[in-house]
């Protein structure tokens, strides 16, 4: 597991707790202030705090490279926007061989790439052997047990179901999927189409147009997803619109409380500090902004959204001239 964030600490005490005979887990972190805490107190201090991690079944290194090379399957799990820093000093072949999963459903700024793409393209790992680990699924549900789904994409079935049943339990219930990248980029949407949400409750709009936002919303996603990665695939499944509501709507949803802050009033670096914790759709609205000029693609939310937080446009402008659009739609 490398991360420590929310959802790398639910995965750790789900992939423990259920499987404990089977696996033998090593917990990659950053700080070693951070392992060391962990080691004494059974616990995150930042994230999940309440979430209890039987330490004495985890190995926890801050030794990054030689905890992937010692894995057979590797599971990513921090923020999108510091991934590439965190594998560039990684030699090309240290995933030679693995199962690489992400968990991060965000987009690299400085390739303007989905982790898929780019472990293919920087490590040359293969469609078979990487996996995405797609929602709906809020890791703060999962680390309560709450009854969860989440869907497998690889370029493999068997690699696929090897993944899914790692992660099945009583509490979390596991499908599979083909669709690897649709089910990245798809990850990546719902979470600007969140910050969008957010951005309209803070400006004080409710339920009733949310509910024709996200309307417009997976929409949009549809036209991007069909000119992008085509293939054959229902927008209605969980992993696409169910991903999408729980993140618009979710009390849990980082990138729906970002944009929230920013609809009532707060600077983009202010909110940013305020929230400490990383809204991925924040980097998502302008990795994707750059990547549609490549199609002729009209997508008025994922538009609004960039130009109130890259190009300074006021939020309650910027919503109002949205909805002028939504109308001739």
């Amino acid at each position: 597991m490398i991360g420590s964030g929310s959802w790398a600490t639910a995965l750790v005490k789900l992939l423990v707790e259920n499987k404990n005979e089977t696996i033998v887990l090593s917990w990659w972190l950053r700080s070693e202030e951070n392992a060391a805490y962990i080691r004494l107190h059974g616990h995150n201090p930042k994230y999940l705090t309440s979430a209890q991690l039987p330490v004495d079944q985890i190995n926890i290194s801050t030794n990054l490279q030689l905890s992937i090379e010692e894995a057979e399957l590797v599971i990513l799990a921090i923020p999108s926007a510091y991934l590439h820093e965190q594998l560039s000093t990684l030699p090309e072949t240290v995933f030679q061989d693995k199962l690489v999963a992400s968990a991060i459903k965000g987009v690299i700024p400085e390739t303007y790439q989905v982790v898929g793409t780019y472990l293919k393209d920087r490590f040359n790992v293969t469609e078979e052997n990487i996996l995405v680990i797609g929602g709906p699924c809020h890791a703060e549900e999962v680390a309560m047990e709450k009854l969860s789904f989440l869907t497998i994409a690889s370029g493999s079935h068997q690699n696929a179901l090897t993944l899914a049943d790692l992660l099945s339990c009583s509490y979390l219930k596991t499908s599979i999927s083909s669709d690897l990248y649709g089910v990245e980029y798809a990850a990546v949407l719902k979470n600007v189409y969140a910050i969008a949400a957010g951005i309209c409750h803070g400006l004080g709009y409710g339920d009733n147009f949310q509910a024709l936002l996200i309307t417009y919303a997976i929409k949009e996603m549809e036209l991007f997803m069909n000119a992008v990665s085509p293939m054959e695939r229902n927008l209605m499944d969980s992993v696409y619109l169910g991903d999408l509501l729980v993140t618009a709507y979710s009390q849990f949803s980082r990138n729906r409380t970002f944009g929230m802050m920013v609809g009532k009033g707060y600077a983009i670096k202010f909110a940013q500090l305020e929230m400490n914790m990383v809204a991925e759709g924040y980097y998502a609205s302008k990795s994707l902004h750059n990547l549609i000029k490549d199609f002729p693609l009209e997508m008025p939310i994922l538009e609004t959204v960039f130009a109130i937080l890259y190009e300074n446009a006021i939020p309650k402008n910027a919503i109002r001239k949205l909805i002028q659009s939504l109308r001739t739609h």
